[in-house]
């Protein structure tokens, strides 16, 4: 029986593996043959929100925002980006960000205990900025090197961005509210992949500015210590990232990546102002993963910082003066902590119709708190931790057009202090729609053989399955037949 049972261990690893099947390997290869010369595209949102609550939840200590039916409305970004090939080795990589409109100076209502402050800021409310411009020597898949303005591939939707690599109509809000999104700087990196089949991986290394220590406070941690509000950035202490990812299983990507600058007073702005007299070495680590097959598309993630003399960064930053352009609220989180995970059902992927919509409903956890632990004397203050659950469906009429409606609901505090919901509508778009028709051509071709290769997968896994199942149902048969 001890024989039989690990047999029947065999079909359930065997029904697994058929469950994968239907995507194929994971290379990055790919994406540079994709093109010969070059290549237009881009990616977009907007988003309608309707919620039940202000924007008051740190004026009231007793219970939070106040309850008040609002409408907003808004194109958080628009991008264009686009690649061309000076040779088969050299690369020009672009893209160009508009965030809330455009550009242009607007007024940020800056929330505090006992009044609100109205601050003028350039860059709020309307933005244009150079998210990657980079040139790029592609020696071969195992090794190349960028140099130029990039993204910083620390946690799940720095390293994946676009609107159609998340279900929600905003990006996943504990990350965004923690670290820069989209997080991108100056330096230089080098990255390729190893391995094949079950042992393939890609890899990055990057030298690139560090963060400002100035931008740290305690609603989005260091989210605002991102260099760009001047025409030079300081690199005194740049920053170290190294991510590593696995490709190996068919459908499934596993990332982890480390963030570490020695001490991002170096970076500030106004040093002889603040009186950083001390370091203050910041680390950030994350993981995430991503599973998908014709099914079922799920996504988690985990984000955790450590600032070193937190509680002196914002005794620092509060003697910035009036007219800074940062928050100057404390206190300063010393570990700042985000996880989450989302899962969505593909209803196209149980229905053998070729005309069934693409509808795919899911549901998302987030859990993040800027303030996870402070340094004494300050107390953390509990309405930063919040707890958060998103219910909604996406559907794409078009593999690159996708039209989203969710509902969330946020527990402040524990639940001690008033729940902030809102239900929101999207629209969103990822894409490339413009190139040298050769490469178009090839690139289509080169998907429908991927096609090709993925049903053939897993046609021959089932067949396998089946072989398999009948010939342990052959030897059960057996053995009932000795048994009686």
């Amino acid at each position: 029986m001890s024989e039989m049972k690990h047999k029947m261990m065999a079909a359930v690893v065997g029904l697994a593996m058929a469950q994968t099947a239907a995507a194929q390997w994971n290379t990055d290869s790919t994406e540079w043959n994709s093109y010969d010369r070059w290549r237009l595209g881009g990616y977009g949102e907007m988003v309608a929100a309707f919620k039940n609550y202000k924007t008051d939840r740190m004026r009231n200590a007793g219970f939070g925002a106040t309850h008040e039916n609002r409408n907003t409305i808004a194109i958080p970004r628009f991008v264009i980006a686009g690649d061309y090939k000076f040779s088969k080795h050299w690369n020009l990589g672009v893209e160009v960000e508009f965030e809330a409109g455009g550009t242009g100076t607007a007024i940020e209502i800056e929330e505090g205990e006992n009044q609100f402050e109205y601050e003028t800021e350039v860059e709020k409310g309307g933005e244009v900025a150079l998210e990657q411009f980079h040139i790029t020597y592609h020696l071969n898949q195992f090794f190349n090197v960028r140099a130029g303005h990039m993204i910083v591939p620390v946690g799940l939707t720095n390293t994946h961005h676009e609107p159609v690599n998340f279900f929600g109509t905003v990006r996943p809000e504990g990350e965004s509210s923690l670290i820069p999104n989209t997080w991108h700087e100056t330096g230089i990196a080098f990255f390729g992949q190893f391995g094949k089949r079950w042992a393939s991986f890609n890899w990055e290394a990057l030298l690139v500015g560090g963060l400002n220590v100035n931008g740290f406070q305690r609603k989005t941690w260091v989210a605002d210590g991102k260099q760009g509000l001047f025409e030079v950035d300081n690199f005194t202490s740049p920053a170290y990232v190294v991510r590593l990812n696995y490709r190996g299983i068919p459908g499934l990507r596993l990332g982890a990546s480390v963030y570490y600058c020695n001490d991002c007073t170096r970076n500030a702005d106004a040093s002889k102002t603040a009186n950083y007299t001390f370091s203050a070495p910041l680390v950030i680590w994350s993981v995430d993963a991503q599973y998908r097959n014709r099914w079922v598309v799920a996504r988690a993630n985990v984000l955790r910082g450590h600032l070193d003399n937190s509680y002196k960064v914002g005794v620092a930053n509060n003697k910035l003066g009036k007219g800074t352009p940062y928050s100057r609220k404390t206190p300063v989180g010393e570990v700042a902590v985000s996880y989450g995970g989302e899962a969505g059902l593909r209803i196209k992927g149980f229905v053998r119709n070729p005309k069934m919509p693409d509808i795919t409903p899911f549901v998302r956890y987030e859990y993040y708190n800027p303030q996870e632990k402070v340094e004494a004397p300050e107390l953390a203050d509990p309405r930063f931790r919040v707890s958060m659950w998103t219910a909604g469906i996406n559907y794409k009429p078009l593999p690159f057009l996708v039209v989203k409606a969710d509902y969330t609901t946020r527990s402040i505090g524990g639940g001690d202090y008033n729940s902030e919901n809102e239900f929101a509508l999207g629209v969103a778009f990822t894409g490339w729609f413009f190139g040298d028709k050769a490469s178009q051509a090839r690139w289509a071709a080169h998907k429908a053989k991927r096609a090709a290769k993925r049903e053939a997968a897993e046609k021959a896994v089932i067949e396998d399955m089946n072989r398999r199942l009948e010939q342990q149902q052959k030897e059960l048969d057996a053995l009932k037949a000795k048994i009686m």
